[in-house]
């Protein structure tokens, strides 16, 4: 073989080669993330994602939780707020907790400034990310970016219509302004819940979800907020927790770095990972023990002691 004909087939070796790597990278552009509240017992899950790798065969799907209460849009809504944050931006979130699948709420692709995409139904779900990394478009999803025939389904958009617009997303396979008309004024549903605020020397705020493995209650009163009180590790802070107008608990705790730092069996004040004012008992369980738990319906109250 001449030594022509053996640069020419290196160039054209090399082509190809980078022609690969660049289809390559192209289409397989963004991590794919699932949410659902569908739990792990049935093939459910298995299918979201058998329908994304027939898409991508290679495309990268990670599990973000399948434990959300069942119909539970605010705890849905509250761990897409807690994750999101970390992920790279392209991330594409595939997010299924769907009570009214079928009905006519709009399935939807959110963009968020963040340059985040979550995949789901317009039902409330995404009202937190919306507000944390603000919303760049909304597109409604056509009917070209549905599962091929599965128009007779209508309960199972997760598979037919999430993972199937969010993996062709995720791929490269298309790009969002290919996902469907634009929803007009970036309109969402937003779930009513009570914000963190500082009024009159009280602290107000809502417990979105516990810290479920050991029962710690989180808030969603942030570090900023509680500063507001002017309180020092160490001091005692006076707690009240309300379900809708009852209360169920009242105590003066004190505000420490971290469990260790009371002793066994003993409660705390503390900031969380997320920096959010939270309770819990040191090797203990404070939601079990004081029957405190989570939602849009539970409130508390913080002020200095």
């Amino acid at each position: 073989m001449s030594r022509k004909v053996i640069i020419l087939s290196l160039v054209f070796f090399s082509t190809t080669l980078l022609s690969v790597f660049y289809v390559q990278n192209k289409r397989h552009k963004s991590p794919l993330v699932l949410i659902t509240d569908f739990g792990t017992k049935d093939g459910a899950v298995a299918a979201m994602k058998g329908v994304a790798l027939n898409l991508a065969p290679t495309l990268i799907i990670h599990d973000l939780t399948h434990e959300i209460d069942a119909f539970n849009i605010w705890e849905g809504a509250f761990r897409l707020q807690q994750t999101a944050p970390y992920w790279a931006a392209g991330t594409v979130f595939v997010c299924v907790v769907d009570p009214g699948v079928g009905t006519e709420r709009k399935s939807i692709i959110l963009k968020t400034k963040a340059n985040h995409y979550f995949v789901g139904p317009d039902n409330g779900l995404f009202t937190l990310v919306a507000k944390n990394e603000g919303i760049a478009e909304i597109r409604e999803i056509s009917v070209a970016n549905r599962l091929p025939n599965s128009q007779s389904s209508y309960t199972f958009f997760g598979r037919d219509v999430f993972a199937y617009s969010g993996g062709k997303l995720a791929s490269g396979i298309i790009d969002f302004e290919e996902v469907g008309e634009k929803v007009a004024n970036n309109q969402l549903v937003i779930l009513q819940y009570p914000e963190a605020k500082f009024i009159n020397g009280i602290v107000f705020g809502g417990i979105p979800v516990l810290d479920i493995q050991y029962g710690n209650v989180w808030t969603n009163i942030d570090s900023k907020t509680i500063s507001n009180l002017n309180v020092k590790i160490g001091d005692k802070l006076s707690i009240k927790i309300f379900e809708k107008d009852k209360m169920i608990y009242k105590g003066n705790i004190p505000f420490v770095h971290t469990f260790g730092d009371v002793k066994t069996g003993e409660t705390l004040c503390y900031l969380n990972s997320l920096l959010n004012l939270s309770l819990g008992i040191n090797m203990g369980n404070f939601s079990e023990k004081h029957r405190v738990f989570s939602g849009i319906d539970w409130k508390i109250e913080v002020m200095k002691e």
